[in-house]
Protein backbone atom coordinates (compact mmCIF):
# COMPACT_ATOMS: atom_id res chain seq x y z
CA UNK A 1 0.00 0.00 0.00
CA UNK A 2 2.76 2.40 0.81
CA UNK A 3 3.75 2.93 -3.26
CA UNK A 4 0.33 3.57 -3.97
CA UNK A 5 -0.29 5.87 -1.06
CA UNK A 6 3.10 7.82 -2.41
CA UNK A 7 1.89 7.69 -6.08
CA UNK A 8 -1.95 9.26 -5.01
CA UNK A 9 -0.34 11.55 -2.27
CA UNK A 10 2.18 13.36 -5.07
CA UNK A 11 -0.40 12.76 -7.77
CA UNK A 12 -2.86 15.06 -5.31
CA UNK A 13 0.41 17.58 -4.53
CA UNK A 14 1.29 18.15 -8.21
CA UNK A 15 -2.11 18.67 -8.95
CA UNK A 16 -1.58 22.18 -7.23
CA UNK A 17 0.32 23.55 -9.95
CA UNK A 18 -1.69 22.53 -13.15
CA UNK A 19 -2.48 25.56 -14.11
CA UNK A 20 0.31 27.54 -12.61
CA UNK A 21 2.72 29.01 -15.09
CA UNK A 22 5.48 31.99 -15.23
CA UNK A 23 5.02 32.22 -18.79
CA UNK A 24 9.06 30.01 -19.09
CA UNK A 25 10.53 30.46 -22.36
CA UNK A 26 11.53 26.73 -22.57
CA UNK A 27 7.76 25.71 -21.85
CA UNK A 28 6.05 25.89 -25.00
CA UNK A 29 8.80 23.77 -27.24
CA UNK A 30 7.53 20.74 -26.67
CA UNK A 31 3.78 22.11 -26.56
CA UNK A 32 3.91 23.68 -29.99
CA UNK A 33 6.00 21.00 -31.56
CA UNK A 34 3.41 18.32 -30.28
CA UNK A 35 0.84 20.90 -32.46
CA UNK A 36 2.97 20.39 -35.59
CA UNK A 37 2.79 16.13 -35.24
CA UNK A 38 -0.79 16.91 -34.38
CA UNK A 39 -1.29 19.06 -37.69
CA UNK A 40 0.60 16.20 -39.80
CA UNK A 41 3.91 17.59 -39.42
CA UNK A 42 7.26 15.67 -39.68
CA UNK A 43 9.83 16.76 -37.02
CA UNK A 44 13.38 17.51 -38.54
CA UNK A 45 11.88 17.60 -42.43
CA UNK A 46 9.00 20.37 -41.60
CA UNK A 47 10.00 22.08 -38.33
CA UNK A 48 13.21 22.67 -36.57
CA UNK A 49 14.08 20.68 -33.79
CA UNK A 50 17.18 18.76 -31.73
CA UNK A 51 15.53 16.71 -29.69
CA UNK A 52 14.69 13.58 -30.43
CA UNK A 53 11.04 12.45 -31.06
CA UNK A 54 9.88 10.94 -28.09
CA UNK A 55 8.39 13.69 -26.42
CA UNK A 56 6.47 15.29 -28.61
CA UNK A 57 4.49 12.29 -30.06
CA UNK A 58 3.59 11.35 -26.26
CA UNK A 59 2.26 14.36 -25.95
CA UNK A 60 0.63 14.65 -29.24
CA UNK A 61 -0.93 11.12 -28.42
CA UNK A 62 -2.30 12.73 -25.16
CA UNK A 63 -3.87 15.48 -26.66
CA UNK A 64 -5.69 13.34 -29.29
CA UNK A 65 -6.68 10.90 -26.21
CA UNK A 66 -7.31 13.72 -23.83
CA UNK A 67 -8.00 16.83 -25.44
CA UNK A 68 -5.49 19.52 -26.23
CA UNK A 69 -5.29 21.64 -23.41
CA UNK A 70 -2.79 23.70 -20.71
CA UNK A 71 -3.99 21.65 -17.74
CA UNK A 72 -3.78 17.79 -20.04
CA UNK A 73 -0.27 18.67 -20.80
CA UNK A 74 0.55 19.52 -16.91
CA UNK A 75 -1.99 16.69 -16.03
CA UNK A 76 0.82 14.16 -17.65
CA UNK A 77 3.43 16.19 -15.84
CA UNK A 78 1.57 15.05 -11.90
CA UNK A 79 1.31 11.47 -13.42
CA UNK A 80 5.07 11.08 -14.56
CA UNK A 81 6.05 12.81 -11.07
CA UNK A 82 4.45 10.75 -9.01
CA UNK A 83 5.43 7.70 -11.10
CA UNK A 84 9.33 9.05 -10.48
CA UNK A 85 8.31 9.19 -6.51
CA UNK A 86 7.17 5.69 -6.73
CA UNK A 87 10.16 4.60 -7.76
CA UNK A 88 12.46 6.45 -5.80
CA UNK A 89 10.94 4.58 -2.72
CA UNK A 90 11.07 1.32 -4.35
CA UNK A 91 14.53 1.67 -5.43
CA UNK A 92 15.77 3.27 -1.69
CA UNK A 93 13.90 1.06 0.06
CA UNK A 94 16.29 -1.96 -0.88
CA UNK A 95 18.86 -0.22 1.57
CA UNK A 96 17.04 2.43 3.31
CA UNK A 97 13.95 2.17 5.96
CA UNK A 98 10.78 2.64 5.22
CA UNK A 99 10.82 6.38 6.94
CA UNK A 100 13.83 7.65 5.05
CA UNK A 101 12.62 5.96 1.48
CA UNK A 102 8.81 7.60 2.21
CA UNK A 103 11.10 11.00 3.06
CA UNK A 104 13.31 11.34 -0.10
CA UNK A 105 10.65 10.11 -2.11
CA UNK A 106 8.10 12.91 -0.99
CA UNK A 107 11.42 14.92 -1.42
CA UNK A 108 11.55 14.13 -5.15
CA UNK A 109 8.25 15.52 -5.83
CA UNK A 110 8.39 18.57 -3.76
CA UNK A 111 11.66 19.60 -3.79
CA UNK A 112 11.84 18.05 -7.70
CA UNK A 113 9.45 17.57 -9.87
CA UNK A 114 7.67 20.50 -8.57
CA UNK A 115 10.62 22.76 -8.71
CA UNK A 116 10.27 23.14 -12.11
CA UNK A 117 7.16 21.97 -13.43
CA UNK A 118 6.86 22.93 -16.98
CA UNK A 119 5.95 20.79 -19.85
CA UNK A 120 9.77 19.79 -21.11
CA UNK A 121 11.70 16.69 -22.98
CA UNK A 122 13.16 16.11 -19.36
CA UNK A 123 10.37 14.86 -17.35
CA UNK A 124 9.69 12.16 -19.21
CA UNK A 125 13.34 11.17 -19.83
CA UNK A 126 13.77 11.01 -16.16
CA UNK A 127 10.49 8.93 -15.85
CA UNK A 128 12.24 6.76 -18.14
CA UNK A 129 16.04 6.47 -16.70
CA UNK A 130 13.96 5.41 -13.25
CA UNK A 131 11.92 3.00 -15.11
CA UNK A 132 15.29 1.68 -16.73
CA UNK A 133 17.26 1.65 -13.70
CA UNK A 134 14.49 0.10 -11.55
CA UNK A 135 14.50 -2.65 -14.39
CA UNK A 136 18.49 -2.78 -13.86
CA UNK A 137 18.27 -3.47 -10.29
CA UNK A 138 15.51 -6.15 -10.63
CA UNK A 139 17.61 -8.01 -13.53
CA UNK A 140 20.57 -7.74 -10.70
CA UNK A 141 18.59 -9.72 -8.27
CA UNK A 142 16.19 -12.01 -10.39
CA UNK A 143 18.27 -12.73 -13.65
CA UNK A 144 14.96 -13.22 -15.64
CA UNK A 145 14.50 -12.66 -19.38
CA UNK A 146 12.03 -10.14 -18.95
CA UNK A 147 14.25 -7.94 -16.88
CA UNK A 148 16.64 -7.75 -19.17
CA UNK A 149 14.18 -6.75 -22.38
CA UNK A 150 12.78 -3.83 -19.93
CA UNK A 151 16.10 -2.63 -18.94
CA UNK A 152 17.19 -2.33 -23.10
CA UNK A 153 13.87 -1.20 -24.19
CA UNK A 154 13.34 1.86 -20.99
CA UNK A 155 16.92 2.82 -22.34
CA UNK A 156 16.35 3.40 -25.88
CA UNK A 157 12.97 5.34 -25.07
CA UNK A 158 14.61 7.54 -22.81
CA UNK A 159 17.13 7.98 -25.53
CA UNK A 160 13.94 8.66 -28.02
CA UNK A 161 13.00 11.10 -25.43
CA UNK A 162 16.32 13.01 -24.91
CA UNK A 163 19.30 11.73 -26.06
CA UNK A 164 21.74 13.19 -24.04
CA UNK A 165 20.11 11.32 -20.83
CA UNK A 166 19.46 8.16 -22.98
CA UNK A 167 23.44 8.17 -23.84
CA UNK A 168 24.41 8.80 -20.05
CA UNK A 169 22.06 5.50 -19.00
CA UNK A 170 23.84 3.43 -21.76
CA UNK A 171 27.22 4.67 -20.21
CA UNK A 172 25.73 4.04 -16.89
CA UNK A 173 24.12 0.67 -17.70
CA UNK A 174 27.64 -0.34 -19.60
CA UNK A 175 29.38 1.08 -16.42
CA UNK A 176 27.66 -1.20 -13.30
CA UNK A 177 27.49 -4.30 -15.14
CA UNK A 178 31.17 -4.01 -16.76
CA UNK A 179 32.21 -4.07 -12.93
CA UNK A 180 29.73 -6.18 -11.59
CA UNK A 181 30.83 -9.16 -14.64
CA UNK A 182 34.72 -8.72 -15.15
CA UNK A 183 35.08 -7.97 -11.35
CA UNK A 184 32.61 -9.43 -9.48
CA UNK A 185 32.96 -13.14 -11.16
CA UNK A 186 30.29 -14.73 -9.08
CA UNK A 187 27.75 -12.71 -11.20
CA UNK A 188 26.44 -14.09 -14.85
CA UNK A 189 23.46 -13.23 -16.86
CA UNK A 190 22.01 -16.30 -18.70
CA UNK A 191 22.69 -15.55 -22.64
CA UNK A 192 18.97 -15.24 -23.10
CA UNK A 193 18.97 -12.39 -20.89
CA UNK A 194 21.60 -11.13 -23.00
CA UNK A 195 19.52 -11.35 -26.26
CA UNK A 196 16.68 -10.39 -24.59
CA UNK A 197 18.58 -6.16 -23.45
CA UNK A 198 20.16 -6.51 -26.79
CA UNK A 199 16.95 -6.71 -28.77
CA UNK A 200 15.14 -4.71 -26.00
CA UNK A 201 17.78 -2.05 -26.91
CA UNK A 202 16.79 -2.44 -30.59
CA UNK A 203 13.40 -2.11 -30.99
CA UNK A 204 12.09 1.01 -30.38
CA UNK A 205 15.46 2.43 -32.29
CA UNK A 206 14.75 0.23 -35.54
CA UNK A 207 10.67 1.12 -35.26
CA UNK A 208 11.96 5.02 -35.14
CA UNK A 209 14.73 4.77 -37.94
CA UNK A 210 11.33 2.96 -39.79
CA UNK A 211 9.04 5.83 -39.73
CA UNK A 212 10.97 8.55 -40.51
CA UNK A 213 12.87 6.57 -43.17
CA UNK A 214 9.06 5.95 -44.75
CA UNK A 215 8.50 9.93 -43.92
CA UNK A 216 11.90 10.71 -46.34
CA UNK A 217 13.32 12.18 -43.46
CA UNK A 218 15.98 9.66 -41.52
CA UNK A 219 19.01 11.09 -43.00
CA UNK A 220 17.24 14.88 -41.35
CA UNK A 221 17.08 13.35 -38.32
CA UNK A 222 20.76 12.28 -37.68
CA UNK A 223 21.44 15.16 -38.26
CA UNK A 224 19.30 17.11 -36.14
CA UNK A 225 20.34 14.75 -33.47
CA UNK A 226 23.98 15.46 -33.88
CA UNK A 227 23.57 19.13 -34.25
CA UNK A 228 23.39 19.87 -30.11
CA UNK A 229 26.82 18.89 -30.16
CA UNK A 230 28.11 21.65 -32.62
CA UNK A 231 25.78 24.58 -31.08
CA UNK A 232 23.94 23.73 -28.38
CA UNK A 233 26.57 22.54 -25.91
CA UNK A 234 28.52 25.40 -27.04
CA UNK A 235 26.37 28.60 -25.87
CA UNK A 236 25.04 26.53 -22.92
CA UNK A 237 28.40 26.01 -21.00
CA UNK A 238 28.28 27.46 -17.76
CA UNK A 239 29.94 25.90 -14.67
CA UNK A 240 29.38 23.14 -12.46
CA UNK A 241 26.16 23.45 -10.74
CA UNK A 242 25.33 27.64 -11.81
CA UNK A 243 22.40 28.36 -10.25
CA UNK A 244 21.29 30.67 -12.74
CA UNK A 245 21.20 33.93 -10.33
CA UNK A 246 20.83 37.84 -11.95
CA UNK A 247 22.50 40.19 -10.16
CA UNK A 248 19.20 41.32 -8.86
CA UNK A 249 18.09 37.90 -7.77
CA UNK A 250 21.51 37.39 -5.88
CA UNK A 251 21.06 40.95 -4.18
CA UNK A 252 16.99 39.84 -3.31
CA UNK A 253 18.53 36.53 -1.58
CA UNK A 254 21.96 37.78 0.37
CA UNK A 255 21.01 41.52 1.00
CA UNK A 256 17.47 42.32 1.18
CA UNK A 257 15.25 42.06 4.08
CA UNK A 258 15.88 41.69 7.91
CA UNK A 259 18.39 39.29 9.19
CA UNK A 260 15.66 36.42 10.18
CA UNK A 261 14.53 36.83 6.11
CA UNK A 262 17.48 36.54 4.99
CA UNK A 263 19.00 33.76 6.96
CA UNK A 264 15.15 31.84 6.05
CA UNK A 265 16.16 32.62 2.50
CA UNK A 266 19.57 31.50 2.58
CA UNK A 267 18.31 28.27 4.01
CA UNK A 268 15.61 27.96 1.28
CA UNK A 269 18.71 27.61 -1.20
CA UNK A 270 20.99 25.71 0.50
CA UNK A 271 19.71 22.68 -1.22
CA UNK A 272 20.24 23.89 -5.03
CA UNK A 273 23.64 23.74 -3.73
CA UNK A 274 23.60 20.82 -2.25
CA UNK A 275 22.13 18.85 -4.92
CA UNK A 276 25.12 18.70 -7.22
CA UNK A 277 27.20 17.62 -4.75
CA UNK A 278 24.74 14.13 -4.53
CA UNK A 279 26.05 12.27 -8.09
CA UNK A 280 29.98 12.98 -7.13
CA UNK A 281 29.09 11.22 -4.05
CA UNK A 282 27.92 8.26 -6.11
CA UNK A 283 30.95 8.74 -8.43
CA UNK A 284 33.27 8.29 -5.22
CA UNK A 285 31.22 5.48 -3.89
CA UNK A 286 31.28 4.12 -7.28
CA UNK A 287 35.13 4.12 -7.94
CA UNK A 288 36.06 3.06 -4.13
CA UNK A 289 33.64 -0.16 -4.68
CA UNK A 290 34.95 -0.98 -8.09
CA UNK A 291 38.40 -1.27 -6.29
CA UNK A 292 37.07 -3.17 -3.32
CA UNK A 293 35.68 -5.72 -5.08
CA UNK A 294 38.19 -6.04 -7.52
CA UNK A 295 41.05 -6.19 -4.73
CA UNK A 296 38.24 -9.21 -2.94
CA UNK A 297 36.42 -10.54 -6.72
CA UNK A 298 33.21 -11.30 -4.39
CA UNK A 299 30.53 -9.16 -3.75
CA UNK A 300 27.54 -8.68 -1.31
CA UNK A 301 23.64 -8.17 -2.61
CA UNK A 302 24.13 -4.13 -1.09
CA UNK A 303 27.61 -4.02 -2.52
CA UNK A 304 26.30 -5.63 -6.34
CA UNK A 305 22.94 -2.62 -5.45
CA UNK A 306 25.31 0.28 -5.14
CA UNK A 307 27.50 -0.61 -7.69
CA UNK A 308 24.78 -0.97 -10.45
CA UNK A 309 23.34 2.42 -9.23
CA UNK A 310 26.34 4.81 -8.87
CA UNK A 311 27.16 3.16 -12.61
CA UNK A 312 24.16 4.48 -13.66
CA UNK A 313 24.28 8.02 -11.95
CA UNK A 314 27.52 8.24 -13.09
CA UNK A 315 26.50 7.90 -16.45
CA UNK A 316 23.91 10.30 -16.02
CA UNK A 317 26.16 12.96 -14.55
CA UNK A 318 28.43 12.37 -17.89
CA UNK A 319 25.31 13.75 -19.39
CA UNK A 320 24.49 16.51 -17.70
CA UNK A 321 27.81 17.86 -18.09
CA UNK A 322 28.48 17.74 -21.19
CA UNK A 323 25.05 19.40 -22.21
CA UNK A 324 24.69 22.30 -19.39
CA UNK A 325 25.87 21.61 -15.50
CA UNK A 326 23.54 24.39 -14.10
CA UNK A 327 21.09 23.95 -11.34
CA UNK A 328 18.47 23.40 -13.27
CA UNK A 329 19.31 20.18 -14.68
CA UNK A 330 20.21 18.51 -11.85
CA UNK A 331 16.55 19.31 -10.15
CA UNK A 332 15.54 17.43 -13.29
CA UNK A 333 17.22 14.18 -12.20
CA UNK A 334 16.62 14.85 -8.40
CA UNK A 335 14.24 11.71 -8.29
CA UNK A 336 17.44 9.49 -8.98
CA UNK A 337 19.65 11.65 -7.17
CA UNK A 338 18.08 11.55 -3.63
CA UNK A 339 18.96 8.29 -3.69
CA UNK A 340 22.04 9.27 -2.46
CA UNK A 341 20.38 11.44 0.30
CA UNK A 342 18.85 8.63 1.35
CA UNK A 343 22.01 6.65 1.72
CA UNK A 344 23.03 9.27 4.05
CA UNK A 345 19.95 9.57 5.69
CA UNK A 346 19.06 5.83 6.51
CA UNK A 347 20.15 3.76 8.98
CA UNK A 348 20.11 0.86 6.92
CA UNK A 349 22.16 1.99 4.20
CA UNK A 350 25.57 3.56 4.24
CA UNK A 351 27.20 1.95 7.56
CA UNK A 352 29.77 4.93 8.68
CA UNK A 353 30.92 5.58 12.24
CA UNK A 354 31.23 9.60 11.16
CA UNK A 355 27.81 9.68 9.22
CA UNK A 356 25.80 7.92 12.49
CA UNK A 357 27.03 10.60 14.93
CA UNK A 358 25.67 13.30 12.73
CA UNK A 359 22.71 11.59 11.39
CA UNK A 360 20.39 13.05 13.65
CA UNK A 361 20.86 16.81 12.85
CA UNK A 362 21.65 16.36 9.15
CA UNK A 363 18.31 14.94 9.55
CA UNK A 364 16.82 18.13 11.01
CA UNK A 365 19.02 20.02 8.52
CA UNK A 366 18.07 18.32 5.27
CA UNK A 367 14.50 18.41 6.04
CA UNK A 368 14.48 22.32 7.00
CA UNK A 369 16.47 23.67 3.98
CA UNK A 370 14.39 21.36 1.68
CA UNK A 371 11.04 21.86 3.24
CA UNK A 372 11.91 25.59 3.27
CA UNK A 373 12.44 25.19 -0.61
CA UNK A 374 9.44 23.05 -1.03
CA UNK A 375 7.24 25.93 0.69
CA UNK A 376 8.59 28.20 -0.99
CA UNK A 377 7.90 26.34 -4.94
CA UNK A 378 4.20 25.81 -3.24
CA UNK A 379 3.09 29.24 -1.84
CA UNK A 380 4.67 30.35 -5.15
CA UNK A 381 1.69 28.62 -7.20
CA UNK A 382 -1.30 28.83 -4.10
CA UNK A 383 -0.57 32.65 -4.30
CA UNK A 384 -0.77 33.33 -8.13
CA UNK A 385 -4.19 35.44 -8.12
CA UNK A 386 -4.10 36.93 -11.39
CA UNK A 387 -6.64 34.75 -14.07
CA UNK A 388 -5.46 34.32 -17.82
CA UNK A 389 -8.13 33.14 -19.85
CA UNK A 390 -6.49 31.52 -23.16
CA UNK A 391 -7.54 28.96 -25.99
CA UNK A 392 -5.37 26.04 -24.20
CA UNK A 393 -7.44 27.03 -21.18
CA UNK A 394 -6.99 29.12 -18.11
CA UNK A 395 -4.01 29.59 -15.91
CA UNK A 396 -3.15 31.63 -13.27
CA UNK A 397 0.26 34.14 -12.91
CA UNK A 398 1.68 36.03 -9.52
CA UNK A 399 1.48 39.48 -12.19
CA UNK A 400 -0.68 40.49 -14.94
CA UNK A 401 0.20 39.30 -18.53
CA UNK A 402 -1.04 42.26 -21.38
CA UNK A 403 0.61 39.92 -23.94
CA UNK A 404 -2.07 37.11 -24.46
CA UNK A 405 -5.02 39.05 -24.25
CA UNK A 406 -4.01 41.78 -26.76
CA UNK A 407 -3.07 38.63 -29.25
CA UNK A 408 -5.88 37.19 -28.68
CA UNK A 409 -7.79 40.28 -29.48
CA UNK A 410 -5.98 40.62 -33.16
CA UNK A 411 -4.86 37.39 -34.06
CA UNK A 412 -7.51 34.59 -34.75
CA UNK A 413 -7.02 30.74 -34.02
CA UNK A 414 -4.69 28.77 -36.07
CA UNK A 415 -3.06 32.51 -37.84
CA UNK A 416 0.34 33.13 -38.34
CA UNK A 417 2.61 34.95 -35.84
CA UNK A 418 6.15 34.80 -35.06
CA UNK A 419 7.28 34.87 -31.65
CA UNK A 420 10.71 36.29 -31.53
CA UNK A 421 13.52 35.56 -30.44
CA UNK A 422 12.18 33.12 -27.52
CA UNK A 423 8.33 32.61 -26.17
CA UNK A 424 6.81 30.08 -28.14
CA UNK A 425 4.26 29.57 -24.99
CA UNK A 426 2.42 32.38 -26.31
CA UNK A 427 1.76 30.70 -29.76
CA UNK A 428 0.90 28.00 -27.91
CA UNK A 429 -1.84 29.58 -25.24
CA UNK A 430 -2.87 31.84 -28.26
CA UNK A 431 -3.10 28.97 -30.44
CA UNK A 432 -1.25 30.79 -33.16
CA UNK A 433 2.07 29.28 -34.79
CA UNK A 434 4.98 30.21 -36.31
CA UNK A 435 5.69 31.17 -40.01
CA UNK A 436 8.80 29.73 -40.16
CA UNK A 437 9.89 25.96 -39.12
CA UNK A 438 11.40 27.90 -36.11
CA UNK A 439 9.35 28.14 -33.06
CA UNK A 440 11.89 29.53 -30.73
CA UNK A 441 15.68 30.70 -31.68
CA UNK A 442 18.32 31.56 -29.70
CA UNK A 443 21.30 34.08 -30.69
CA UNK A 444 24.82 32.44 -30.43
CA UNK A 445 23.08 28.91 -30.45
CA UNK A 446 20.87 29.25 -33.88
CA UNK A 447 23.09 29.56 -36.78
CA UNK A 448 23.23 32.62 -39.15
CA UNK A 449 21.33 30.28 -41.90
CA UNK A 450 18.49 29.39 -39.84
CA UNK A 451 18.18 33.52 -38.78
CA UNK A 452 18.20 33.93 -42.91
CA UNK A 453 15.26 31.19 -42.63
CA UNK A 454 13.45 33.08 -40.88
CA UNK A 455 13.59 35.99 -42.29
CA UNK A 456 12.34 34.46 -46.05
CA UNK A 457 9.59 33.64 -43.95
CA UNK A 458 8.96 36.80 -43.21
CA UNK A 459 9.35 38.10 -46.18
CA UNK A 460 6.78 35.90 -47.90
CA UNK A 461 4.16 36.67 -44.70
CA UNK A 462 1.98 39.47 -43.94
CA UNK A 463 1.85 38.03 -40.23
CA UNK A 464 2.51 40.09 -37.28
CA UNK A 465 5.56 39.79 -34.99
CA UNK A 466 5.33 39.60 -31.39
CA UNK A 467 9.26 40.73 -30.58
CA UNK A 468 10.85 40.87 -27.60
CA UNK A 469 14.06 43.70 -27.15
CA UNK A 470 15.31 43.10 -24.14
CA UNK A 471 15.88 39.43 -24.44
CA UNK A 472 20.02 40.13 -25.17
CA UNK A 473 19.54 41.28 -21.63
CA UNK A 474 18.84 37.63 -20.63
CA UNK A 475 21.74 36.66 -22.16
CA UNK A 476 24.58 37.28 -19.86
CA UNK A 477 22.89 35.53 -16.92
CA UNK A 478 21.62 32.37 -19.17
CA UNK A 479 23.98 31.66 -21.53
CA UNK A 480 27.23 33.42 -20.40
CA UNK A 481 29.19 31.65 -23.37
CA UNK A 482 27.50 32.84 -26.01
CA UNK A 483 29.44 34.75 -28.65
CA UNK A 484 29.55 38.98 -28.44
CA UNK A 485 28.98 38.82 -32.41
CA UNK A 486 25.73 36.83 -31.87
CA UNK A 487 24.46 39.49 -29.60
CA UNK A 488 25.63 42.74 -31.32
CA UNK A 489 24.75 41.57 -34.92
CA UNK A 490 20.93 39.83 -34.81
CA UNK A 491 19.85 39.74 -38.31
CA UNK A 492 16.70 39.01 -37.34
CA UNK A 493 15.98 41.45 -34.72
CA UNK A 494 17.55 44.27 -37.76
CA UNK A 495 14.85 42.58 -39.97
CA UNK A 496 12.36 43.77 -37.34
CA UNK A 497 13.69 46.75 -36.93
CA UNK A 498 13.73 48.26 -40.32
CA UNK A 499 10.59 47.01 -41.99
CA UNK A 500 8.37 46.60 -39.27
CA UNK A 501 6.22 49.33 -36.52
CA UNK A 502 5.08 49.26 -33.23
CA UNK A 503 1.23 48.80 -32.71
CA UNK A 504 1.42 47.98 -28.48
CA UNK A 505 3.53 47.78 -26.09
CA UNK A 506 3.10 44.71 -23.71
CA UNK A 507 4.66 43.24 -20.88
CA UNK A 508 4.68 39.37 -19.05
CA UNK A 509 4.23 38.67 -15.71
CA UNK A 510 7.97 38.54 -15.28
CA UNK A 511 8.04 42.25 -16.38
CA UNK A 512 9.41 41.33 -20.00
CA UNK A 513 8.28 44.11 -22.27
CA UNK A 514 7.34 43.01 -25.69
CA UNK A 515 6.29 44.81 -28.91
CA UNK A 516 3.27 43.80 -30.86
CA UNK A 517 4.27 44.91 -34.30
CA UNK A 518 2.76 44.80 -37.70
CA UNK A 519 4.71 45.79 -41.07
CA UNK A 520 4.95 49.00 -42.11
CA UNK A 521 2.62 49.14 -44.45
CA UNK A 522 0.09 47.57 -42.77
CA UNK A 523 -2.58 48.84 -40.72
CA UNK A 524 -2.24 48.08 -36.68
CA UNK A 525 -6.18 47.39 -36.91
Amino acid sequence: MIPALIFLGCLAYLCVFLRYSTLEPDEGIVLQGAERVLAGQIPYRDFFSFYTPGSLYLLAATFRIFGDSFAVARLSLAVVGAICSVLTYLLARRVCTVGTSIFVAVLATTAGTAFRFLVLHNPYSTLGSCLCLYAAVRLLEHRQVRWAFLVGSFASLTFLTEQSKGAGLYLGLVLGFFVLFVFGREIRLPFAAVVAAAGGTLWPLLATFAYFWAHHASGIMLHSWLWPLQHYTRANRVPYGHQNWSDHTRDAIFHTGPILVRIIKILAVIPGLLVPLLPLIAVGLFVFLTLEVRRRSSTTTDQRYYLLVCGVLTGLLVSVVLVRADILHFMYLAPLWYLVLGWILGPAALKSRIISKFRTPLFAFVGTTFGLLSMAVLFSATGARYRIDTRRGAIRTNARDTVIEYVQQHAAPGQQLLVYPYLPLYNYLTATRSPSQYDYFQPGMNTRDQAADIIASMRASTSPVLFEPGFAEKIANSWPQTPLSAIVNDPVSDYIAKNYRVCQQLHSPEGWRFEFMVKKETPCS
